[in-house]
């Protein structure tokens, strides 16, 4: 048998618990979607909260880099 081991962190935590409480979908629900858009308003909020909790003293325009290995 083969295994492999990945490093989940509290980030692949914080997304679960971020997705099992709707988090997202409880903010598009008040706000709504608009057509064309490629992120939701709640899945930015949910992007910067996992963000914020990885590394907060760098600057959201590093935010794509951020999540390019994050477990989400």
């Amino acid at each position: 048998m083969n295994y492999s081991i990945e490093r989940l962190d509290h980030l692949g935590i914080v997304a679960g618990v971020i997705k099992d409480l709707k988090i997202a979908e409880l903010i598009d629900g008040q706000l709504g979607t608009y057509e064309g858009e490629t992120l939701s308003a709640g899945e930015t909020v949910a992007g910067m909260i996992i963000n914020s909790l990885g590394f907060s003293n760098k600057p959201m325009t590093l935010a794509p880099l951020f999540f390019e290995n994050c477990p989400l």
